[in-house]
């Protein structure tokens, strides 16, 4: 049998470490092609406040969603080629996505969503905790793009991001690691 690839404090195989978001009953794997139904289905609970607000049928809405998955799934895989594609699973269930990249001078969360039962419960804080640990056991930054109106802007602010640029409709968000210290604890 091989290493514990989701052993408390281990990142082998690349894997971020579960110090804080094992407490939560998360693990990794990473994504495979028989993830993309449920990758398109959690891209969508994303986009459902946004949805919600036009008058489109549901076949639509869902037509839309399928559009905007493979075009967002595509860029990811074309910009970020030796990204983590990681599915999030809570109880050897898929939970969620994260998409990370390690540069040399910082990591970039290309994206991190979770399924909408599980969100509000600090499941995001503790991987997010984990994430910047790493970061700073490593000396770098950690950066990811929000969306303005993203309630989750609340979790990245009291975490020690800061805004670094204005993309439109995102910001560029960045958290250095000597700034580790400023992170709060709460969920």
């Amino acid at each position: 049998m091989g290493p514990d690839l989701n052993a408390p404090g281990q990142s082998a195989c690349g894997f971020p470490p579960l110090c804080h978001a094992r407490s939560h009953g998360i693990s990794y794997r990473e994504m495979g092609e028989g993830d993309m139904a449920f990758l398109e289905a959690l891209y969508g609970s994303t986009r459902a406040d946004e949805l919600a607000q036009t008058a489109w049928s549901d076949v639509q809405k869902r037509e839309f969603i399928a559009m905007q998955f493979q075009a967002q799934h595509s860029h990811y895989r074309a910009h970020f080629p030796d990204a983590l594609w990681l599915i999030i699973e809570r109880a050897d269930v898929p939970a969620g996505r994260l998409y990370l990249e390690r540069w040399a001078h910082e990591h970039r969360i290309i994206d991190i969503a979770l399924i909408p039962q599980l969100r509000g419960m600090g499941i995001g804080c503790a991987i997010m905790r984990d994430l910047l640990d790493e970061a700073a056991a490593a000396g770098k930054a950690v950066s990811i793009h929000v969306e303005k109106f993203n309630p989750a802007m609340r979790l990245y602010h009291r975490l020690g991001f800061v805004g670094v640029e204005d993309k439109g409709v995102y910001d560029l968000m960045r958290w250095r690691a000597d700034t580790a210290d400023q992170v709060k604890t709460d969920s």
